[in-house]
């Protein structure tokens, strides 16, 4: 049961604690201590040794660790056409803890796409690993569901459906661009859909004036619209989570209300689904996934450096093939390990001992 394709049996969502050069380094740039080029310097050098020891380890897709990133999803989206990034109020909270307030808001119309400051961070990824690079962004869903309306003026979107045409749209091209530099793995990271499944947030998201039950639709529909140009030896990925800053977490609830069009509205080929803690429910919704598609299970958590026992992890591993085949199945961590340049409460050497436990026990559970 070897995959030579990804997702890999033994996997990661991509993020990875911020080393102290790396750091530092920030620091003195945000200081006006050292010139953008400095920091960059840096930057590579960790980013090499990152992805050497990913190799070591025995992954078989390695990522730069977001160590070009502030934030999993504002630095992505505030570098698309017609969208901007700023300080504001936050609308949804983490458990008293809460990273920098940055925004969204767009400032003129979406649909167009030249290039982004990520593609040259896939490209080192790639000249750089001799396994699979792997890129993550975060999923179109993000510039909306945090914010609504408020983040999209009627000045330039009087309806709300031109926006979510040309939202899709823009990533249609920006995908098609990873495609054309070389990228076959790319991640749609996607929190919306899990959000989605907790009532206080369903019940924040309509007193907003969105509804609830129509967003699963809209957001699978521009999903579908960024992978629809993709060429046939490309894999999507969506992960899939309930917040982590810090080792805290925004929404509980199990997949249920979103998983029959999750799993079969969406054209994505695997999903990275959170499921290190009973917040996520049972493995019960994985009766709808479809033959052809891959669930990496994320049973071993990122939000502490406590190191899961294998026999433990397999009982899981095996509950949860009774509702979908084992070889439809594979393992990570439930997150990144740093969505934040933050990071959680664990430190480097409990990171890498997570993910060199899931690869030895892939091996176990599936073969090498």
């Amino acid at each position: 049961m070897k995959r030579t394709s990804p997702p890999f049996r033994a996997d990661h969502v991509g993020s990875l604690l911020r080393t102290a050069p790396l750091k530092d380094a920030r620091a003195k740039r945000e200081r006006g201590e050292i010139s953008a080029a400095a920091l960059k310097a840096v930057e590579d050098a960790e980013i090499e040794k990152i992805i050497k020891r990913q190799e070591d380890i025995g992954l078989k897709a390695a990522t730069d660790g977001e160590f070009r990133r502030a934030f999993w999803n504002y630095d992505f989206l505030g570098g698309l056409p017609g969208v901007e990034a700023y300080l504001g109020e936050r609308k949804i909270s983490f458990q008293g803890k809460n990273p920098k307030p940055m925004m969204l808001r767009v400032i003129g119309k979406l649909g167009t796409f030249t290039t982004h400051p990520m593609l040259e961070h896939f490209d080192f990824v790639k000249e750089h690993t001799r396994v699979v690079p792997k890129m993550t962004i975060p999923s179109p869903s993000s510039l909306h569901f945090r914010y609504g309306r408020d983040a999209v003026p009627e000045s330039i979107y009087p309806g709300m459906d031109d926006f979510y045409r040309d939202l899709g749209q823009s990533y249609r091209k920006a995908v098609r661009a990873f495609a054309d530099a070389g990228c076959r793995y790319l991640q749609l990271d996607e929190v919306n859909f899990t959000y989605l499944c907790d009532p206080k947030l369903r019940e924040q998201v309509a007193n907003r004036g969105d509804d609830p039950e129509q967003l699963p639709a809209i957001y699978a529909d521009m999903i579908n619209a960024a992978i629809s140009d993709i060429p046939d030896d490309m894999t999507i990925t969506m992960h899939l989570c309930r917040g982590n800053f810090q080792s805290t977490f925004v929404a509980t609830g199990g997949y249920e209300p979103v998983a029959e069009i999750l799993f079969n509205s969406i054209n994505v080929h695997g999903y990275f689904m959170e499921y290190d803690s009973d917040r996520a429910g049972g493995f019960e919704p994985l009766r709808l996934v479809p033959k052809g598609k891959t669930v990496v299970l994320g049973l071993v958590t990122t939000k502490s450096g406590r190191l899961e026992s294998k026999d433990d992890l397999k009982r899981r591993i095996e509950a949860a093939s009774k509702f979908i085949d084992l070889d439809q199945l594979c393992l990570s961590p439930q997150c990144g390990f740093a969505s934040t340049e933050e990071g959680n409460l664990l430190a480097e050497e409990e990171q890498w001992a997570k993910l060199r436990m899931i690869v030895e026990l892939a091996e176990e559970v599936w073969g090498h």
